[in-house]
């Protein structure tokens, strides 16, 4: 007898008329001085998470259980360990902005390695056909999930007025992948929390890919949602967090069609739009990309 999968019932339920109850449910109990890790789906969370749980919380394995007990998701974040000034928890969540989210990292991917990186998960998991084009016109109508288009829910973030205070820092992935020691040193500034450089780069080589998927092995997601890890990369939940991979896996007429929707908030994050012949690495600052959402505080929101 198969169990039931926690994942699948909310990710079939938020899409019914109980979305709204259920979203305020999960959002009790939050704390003025608590932390948001917020994104879209695989958009990077998961590893900036394990990483801050090894700078973070010492004495313990950053296995999956460990961090989504203690860096816990917004619903399950009840005993969530205190980890920031003030008693504040980190909590991850995919949820559009909201007021209660008084101090938040958000994590912007380019949605074109998303949308590839998302349906390789729901592939795995059984959840959806080996049908791309199908899966990609549902994510692009925000048919594949509880939240919001990627195209809304970033532009919800950075234009939000949280998004105009201190209390608000831009990451991109490709920015964390690229100089991860830096970007982490901005994010613990951020939060107000001191550490030994040689702990920031322990915590970055304890989470290599190679490492996370290790961990993925010993320890599958508490919720059993996870693909069951196999050599194949496609059926892992931590797969490459490739930069750019889109390229070679995307057609011109699939690029054109997700520029359709998603092309002004890609211009505005800083990636180069108009097909493959533009180079992804070749990106805009924070502060260009922050200027870009309209806020004029940037020096304050970036260096924090």
């Amino acid at each position: 007898m198969s169990l039931i999968n926690p994942k699948r019932v909310w990710y079939q339920v938020a899409k019914s008329g109980l979305r709204g109850p259920l979203t305020r449910l999960r959002h009790w109990g939050l704390h003025g001085n608590d932390a948001f890790i917020a994104s879209y789906p695989r958009s990077g969370n998961t590893w900036l998470r394990f990483v801050l749980f090894d700078i973070l919380v010492s004495g313990q394995t950053s296995g999956f259980d460990e961090v989504n007990h203690i860096i816990a998701e917004v619903g399950l974040h009840q005993p969530a360990m205190k980890l920031l000034p003030g008693e504040g928890r980190l909590i991850k969540t995919h949820e559009a902005y909201r007021k209660q989210y008084q101090k938040a990292i958000y994590l912007v991917r380019d949605v074109r390695d998303v949308v590839l990186s998302e349906f390789a998960y729901q592939k795995a998991l059984g959840w959806v056909p080996d049908d791309f084009e199908d899966f990609l016109g549902r994510f692009l109508h925000g048919g594949v999930n509880p939240f919001s288009p990627w195209h809304e829910h970033v532009p919800g973030w950075v234009n939000s007025p949280l998004a105009g205070t201190p209390n608000f820092l831009l990451i991109r992935f490709e920015e964390l992948r690229r100089n991860t020691e830096q970007v982490l040193n901005r994010v613990l500034d951020f939060l107000g929390v001191m550490v030994d450089p040689q702990v920031v780069r322990d915590a970055i080589a304890n989470n290599t890919v190679k490492k996370m998927q290790e961990k993925e092995q010993r320890s599958p997601q508490l919720s059993d949602t996870a693909p069951k890890p196999t050599s194949s990369e496609e059926s892992r939940f931590i797969r490459s967090g490739s930069v750019g991979g889109w390229r070679n896996r995307l057609t011109q007429a699939q690029v054109e069609r997700i520029e359709q929707y998603a092309g002004k908030i890609l211009a505005q994050m800083g990636y180069p739009t108009g097909g493959h012949d533009n180079d992804t690495t070749q990106l805009q600052s924070p502060s260009a990309l922050m200027t870009a959402a309209g806020h004029t505080n940037i020096e304050e929101q970036v260096s924090r």
